[in-house]
């Protein structure tokens, strides 16, 4: 494994006590930074914490409130003295169905979750990025935002919002020293597969040329470069993760 120098960096890793935010937490505390990892579940960040060993801290933050995103990126900055990188990765999939036999109540929490979480958790942390006058945020969007994926509309229609974030957000920034980046990855068997029908699961890996699923470490990887000073003149945006399936 080539290390990316990320020393002294403080990081935010949303969603980051599995899958692959902990794969994200895992190469960024191997790289030098200081890891929080923001995510719901409080036993699965007790978990994190205990594997991913010194490096790192956990705190229960929901993500579609913004009072409790301000007040956790406030602590950190004052416990940590900086913030440096912020990782958007938590996200649901609410289920398969057909766009008019889904749940409205289910198609808004997904787009809360996928698309206003990730502007929130930006919001709270930018300000002081440009203060700064540096930052990376990389957010985790999906091969399903480029494409569309059917009996996924509403996980789509987040993911393609998220990719449309990321370069208004990059352009708003330029010059800042703050640079703002997606990835879309393919379906990774990570325990988001257990929201999925094994149609949709199949589906997904039908369309994937390499013919195989994504392991976590390598979108671990290239989060770490794009979280790094060597990302330095691509902002706004779209790394490819697709094993072949979309190379736009």
């Amino acid at each position: 494994m080539n290390r990316i120098d990320l020393q002294g960096r403080v990081a935010v890793v949303t969603g980051g006590a599995r899958g692959l935010g902990a794969a994200t937490a895992r190469r960024f505390i191997d790289s030098g930074a200081r890891v929080a990892i923001w995510d719901i579940d409080a036993a699965a960040i007790d978990e994190a914490v205990a594997m991913l060993g010194d490096g790192v801290e956990g705190r229960v933050v929901e993500l579609t409130d913004d009072e409790a995103v301000r007040e956790a990126a406030e602590a950190l900055e004052r416990e940590a003295g900086s913030l440096d990188i912020l990782v958007n990765n938590a996200g649901i999939t609410g289920g398969n169905g057909k766009t008019w036999e889904l749940d409205p109540d289910v198609w808004r929490k997904v787009i809360e979750v996928n698309l206003v979480a990730p502007y929130l958790t930006s919001r709270a942390v930018v300000p002081g990025m440009v203060r700064r006058g540096y930052g990376r945020i990389v957010n985790i969007a999906s091969i399903a935002g480029k494409e569309g994926n059917p009996n996924a509309s509403h996980y789509s229609a987040s993911k393609a919002g998220l990719i449309g974030l990321t370069k208004s957000l990059a352009k708003e920034l330029a010059g800042s020293g703050v640079i703002v980046n997606a990835v879309t990855p393919a379906a990774a068997r990570t325990p988001i597969f257990d929201q999925m029908s094994q149609e949709h699961i199949d589906y997904m890996l039908s369309k994937i040329p390499l013919a195989r699923f994504l392991e976590p470490s390598e979108a671990a990887a290239m989060i770490a470069w794009l979280a790094s000073e060597e990302c330095s003149f691509s902002t706004g945006a779209v790394f490819d993760l697709s094993g072949g399936r979309a190379v736009y």
